[in-house]
């Protein structure tokens, strides 16, 4: 089971969609969009939370070989012509960084969305002020879940180690917590199963932002009361 005694953060590294953010439909209709331009059958939405999970750079090669480029320009039109409407923020999403940024906590993100869209999505909510790093695919030398791109994300001066959170919805998220020597946080409505986690265990758990925030205002001591 994961610690319940981590310790307390001097920066939170989020990913984005689906830990504050709700853009499972937006991805998922996106992607079927491009498998159908690309003469491919639609996925389910279980396949897309399934694999869905590394950033286009590394991801569509994979899948659509030397189409790779044809489909990124496709998936990404796609998106954005629901994005802006259709983004909703997690709930309890906005309180947690509110309260990250009273009390002095640096936060940022970082996700395997090309780092441009990712930072108009942030601007779209109005969270610009919340996050000193906004880092997505594109950005570093490498994606998520190198450690190129945690280092990249970092929201203040300091390097990696267990006073960064890096929390995340996804196996991808704790894997890039644990590279970086960070700790890894699951944040989801359903807790890991027993061996869902076997190669990058969190060391906490939420279900959700609200959950994150109580935990956080109901520790003991904080860094600025020290």
């Amino acid at each position: 089971m994961p610690r319940v005694d981590p310790p307390l953060p001097r920066a939170v590294i989020f990913d984005w969609d689906n830990t504050l953010v709700d853009s499972w439909v937006i991805l998922h209709r996106a992607l079927c969009a491009t498998l159908t331009a690309m003469g491919r059958e639609p996925w389910s939405m279980a396949e897309t939370q399934a694999r869905l999970r590394h950033s286009v750079r590394d991801g569509f090669p994979a899948l659509f070989g030397e189409r790779a480029d044809e489909a990124e320009a496709v998936f990404y039109e796609a998106f954005e012509a629901e994005a802006e409407a259709g983004l909703e923020p997690l709930p309890g999403a906005g309180a947690l960084l509110a309260a990250l940024t009273e009390r002095g906590i640096a936060a940022g993100v970082l996700s395997n969305k090309r780092g441009e869209h990712l930072r108009r999505e942030v601007g779209w909510l109005g969270w610009d002020t919340h996050f000193t790093r906004v880092v997505g695919a594109g950005d570093a030398a490498r994606d998520k879940p190198a450690i190129e791109a945690v280092r990249a994300a970092i929201p203040d001066d300091g390097g990696p180690d267990a006073t960064v959170w890096l929390a995340g919805d996804t196996d991808i998220d704790l894997q890039a917590g644990r590279v970086a020597g960070c700790t890894p946080v699951l944040v989801r409505a359903e807790p890991p199963g027993a061996d869902e986690f076997a190669d990058a265990p969190p060391e906490l758990y939420f279900d959700g932002c609200e959950a994150m925030r109580r935990w956080l205002d109901d520790a003991p001591i904080w860094p600025e009361r020290a």
